[in-house]
């Protein structure tokens, strides 16, 4: 087995020990099985893991297989080696890339931010929050009712001549029975 299939190999096997494992692949290169709708894609990403159902995740010399989810449908990947070229770890935040893998196009993009061209000031997003009226809280004075308040009994101090292991009688409960 080649050195770099011995690599991602073992770096994968160790990622998925840890929890859920997203593999990035190039869908178009030969062995590779996806949905029809999925294999032109350049950058496809598949999470993976052992607890996923059913529990049939292979990896080997060939590369991995297992049977995903594809909107509610069931369906069995193939992914080889060749195909792979980069794998995180959901659980460590660990990721391990392989440019000489990667498709043409991903090493073509331009860089995310550029610091040789000027350009003018962007006015600032408005948040979504500002969009909406402010709430704003108001006192509201207690309406008096005809009812007397109901205050908290307090057991009545015991008598000065009395046995002050007397027993106290059970309070009335507060709860009440809604129906």
């Amino acid at each position: 087995m080649d050195k770099k299939v011995s690599d991602k190999k073992e770096r994968l096997l160790a990622a998925l020990d840890q929890g859920m494992v997203m593999i990035h692949l190039d869908a178009r290169r030969p062995g590779v099985l996806v949905p029809a709708s999925l294999r032109g894609e350049a950058h496809l990403r598949l999470n993976l893991s052992y607890r996923f159902e059913p529990p049939d995740l292979t990896v080997g010399e060939w590369g991995v297989r297992t049977t995903l989810s594809f909107s509610g449908s069931r369906f069995t990947v193939a992914v080889p080696w060749s195909a792979l070229f980069a794998i995180a770890s959901h659980v460590t935040k660990e990721f391990w890339m392989y440019p000489e893998e990667m498709p043409p196009e991903l090493l073509q993009q331009p860089p995310v931010a550029s610091t040789s061209v000027a350009r003018p000031p962007q006015p600032a997003p408005v948040p979504v929050a500002a969009e909406r009226p402010r709430a704003f809280l108001r006192e509201v004075q207690a309406e008096h009712s005809d009812e007397p308040e109901s205050r908290p009994e307090v057991a009545p101090p015991p008598p000065e001549g009395g046995p002050p292991d007397e027993p106290q009688p059970p309070r009335r409960g507060h709860l009440r029975l809604v129906k």
